[in-house]
Parts: C-alpha cells; sequence; structure tokens
C-alpha cells in the first residue's frame, strides 16, 4: 500500500545537532573557564557529555529518576562535583543550552525536501526527547507549522525503538503502522524501530557509514521523495548497503 504519511526525527535528521553541540560545548567551555580549549580536547568533553546522556537518559527511561534530574546528574558527573546543589547544576545547564543554541541550524536539505513533500503527504515528529524541547527547537528554526503533531518520548512514557512510540505517532495522524514511514539517523532505534513496528523505516546515512544491508538506507534527504514514491533506484539495500 502506498505511502501516506511520513513521521521524523528531528536531531541529526532534519537538524545539524552534532554540528550544534560541538559548537556549543567550544563557546560553553571557554565561558565557564575550563581547561579544554583545543579542537581535540573539545571533541573529547564533548564525547564525554555525550556519554553521560546516554549513561542517564537510560535512567529515566527506566524510571528511576525524572526528566530534570536526569540533567543535573549529567553535569554533577560531568563536573565531578556530586554534591552540586540543584539550582547551580541547573544553572550550568542553562547557560551550556544558551551556546548550543546559538548554533542551531538545519541542514540544508530539509526545508527543499519539506517543501516537496508537503503536498502529497501528511507529516509528524516522533522523538526520543521532550515536547519542550522540540517544540520551541522546531518553532526557532521555523519549521513548526510543517507538522501535525510533536510526540515525544518523555510525554508519551514510551521511547523509540518501542513499537508503542511509532504506533502513537500513527495515531497522531490517523494512519496504519503501514502507510507511514519513518525518517532518522539511526539505524536501530529509528529504521530498523520502525521496520519491527510495521512501519517503512528509512535510515539516513549522513556520514555515509553505509553496511547494515537489510535496511532501506539513503544519505541524502533529497533521495526521499523518489523512495516514498516507489523508486526503488534511491533507498533500496542494494544500492546503498
Amino acid at each position: 500500500m502506498a505511502i501516506r504519511g511520513v513521521l521524523w526525527d528531528i536531531d541529526d535528521t532534519l537538524f545539524d545537532y552534532a554540528g550544534a553541540d560541538l559548537a556549543g560545548m567550544r563557546d560553553h567551555l571557554a565561558a565557564e573557564g575550563l581547561p579544554a580549549a583545543g579542537p581535540e580536547s573539545v571533541a573529547e568533553a564533548l564525547r564525554r557529555w555525550q556519554e553521560l546522556t546516554v549513561v542517564h537518559w537510560r535512567r529515566f527511561e527506566a524510571g528511576g529518576v525524572d526528566f530534570r534530574e536526569q540533567r543535573r546528574e549529567r553535569v554533577r558527573d560531568f563536573l565531578g562535583a556530586r554534591d552540586l546543589g540543584a539550582d547551580e547544576a541547573d544553572g550550568w545547564f542553562e547557560r551550556y543550552v544558551a551556546h548550543y543554541e546559538s548554533a542551531w541550524e538545519l541542514f540544508p536539505d530539509a526545508v527543499p525536501v519539506l517543501d516537496l513533500l508537503a503536498r502529497d503527504y501528511r507529516h509528524a515528529v516522533l522523538s526520543n526527547s521532550s515536547i519542550h524541547n522540540q517544540e520551541r527547537k522546531l518553532r526557532v528554526l521555523g519549521v513548526r507549522d510543517r507538522f501535525e503533531a510533536v510526540l515525544c518520548a518523555a510525554e508519551l512514557g514510551v521511547a523509540k525503538p518501542a513499537a508503542a512510540a511509532f504506533h502513537a505517532a500513527c495515531a497522531a495522524l490517523d494512519l496504519a503502522p503501514h502507510e507511514v514511514a519513518y525518517v532518522g539517523d539511526q539505524p536501530d532505534i529509528d529504521a530498523r524501530g520502525a521496520v519491527e513496528a510495521g512501519l517503512r523505516g528509512v535510515w539516513l546515512d549522513r556520514a555515509g557509514v553505509g553496511g547494515r544491508p537489510e535496511l532501506t538506507r539513503i544519505t541524502d534527504l533529497h533521495q526521499l521523495p523518489a523512495l516514498l514514491c516507489g523508486d526503488t533506484r534511491f533507498g533500496a539495500p542494494e544500492t546503498f548497503g
């Protein structure tokens, strides 16, 4: 059956999260007077921050800590300051976010492809974040009105790759899973999770990592319109694997 709707991931799919993350960490460390001025040390600090993000997000997913407290715990671990108070941790995180947000940009292919798909498909967002974060991000970037709904793990109580997350987003579009494609940058969380939930999963492999021949893979959003309308020259595992 033809695809009638597209569900989108945001970070590193439409929005250059990695680029903003690196620039934000660089500027934040400099402003805080922390010793990570060179490119390699900034990248290492960012890698450590990302690792802590995964650790504490998993605690949040498991119900061991609330959304705000998992952010505080990330800051405490990053600074090696377990006695840091809630207000101090919140302040540090908010200053980091300000530097990060100043570097926000959509990928160059995002708006042109959203324009191309606007007439023929219904659109929504499914993100493993919170509505507060992602609604604001989409508004600042000028694309919130492109999506009928924005669904996020923090409010759903379930995160990708759980089938329930994908099914909730399909229900928001009033479409069956087999009528919906999901586009995201994570091969397992996004593409494989979508396929296992009965959607058409599309892995957006911007870095050209390759492999994973079992997944439908594209390397640029400009390849998506042809894929959705059934042109198997784009997105077929044999073509891009």
